[in-house]
C-alpha cells in the first residue's frame, strides 16, 4: 500500500498564487507518474498536470504557461506550483500516483484532495 498526503490547499485572490505538494510513502517499490488531477462542483475530474519518473511533463491547455509541476525523486514527492490563478481554478486537487509493487504490478493510489478556492 501506498499512502499519499497532501498539502497547500487553501484560498487565494485571482492572480495569486500557491504551491501543492503530494508525498508519497508506505510499500512503495518503483513510482511511475506522478500528477494532479482536480473537480469542481458538478464538473469531472480532469487531468491537470502529470510527470513521469524521467521529468516528462503535461500539462491541461488551461493551465499551460501558468502551473508548474516537478518532482523529488528522494523524496516521493510531487509539487504544483500554481500562477496567476483563476477562479475557474477553484477546485479539489487530487494527487495520483502510478506505482509498481516488486512483482512489477501496477497501481493508481489517489489523495485526499485538497481544495484550493481562488475568488475573484
Amino acid at each position: 500500500q501506498v499512502q499519499l498526503v497532501e498539502s497547500g490547499g487553501g484560498l487565494v485572490q485571482a492572480g495569486g498564487s500557491l504551491r501543492l505538494s503530494c508525498a508519497a510513502s508506505g510499500s512503495i517499490f518503483s513510482i511511475n507518474t506522478m500528477g494532479w488531477y482536480r473537480q469542481a462542483p458538478g464538473k469531472q475530474r480532469e487531468l491537470v498536470a502529470d510527470i513521469t519518473s524521467s521529468g516528462i511533463t503535461n500539462y491541461a491547455n488551461s493551465v499551460k504557461g501558468r502551473f508548474t509541476i516537478s518532482r523529488d525523486n528522494a523524496k516521493s514527492t510531487v509539487y504544483l506550483q500554481m500562477n496567476s490563478l483563476k477562479p475557474e481554478d477553484t477546485a479539489v486537487y487530487y494527487c495520483h500516483v502510478k506505482s509498481r509493487d516488486s512483482s512489477w504490478r501496477l497501481y493508481n493510489y489517489w489523495g485526499q484532495g485538497t481544495q484550493v478556492t481562488v475568488s475573484s
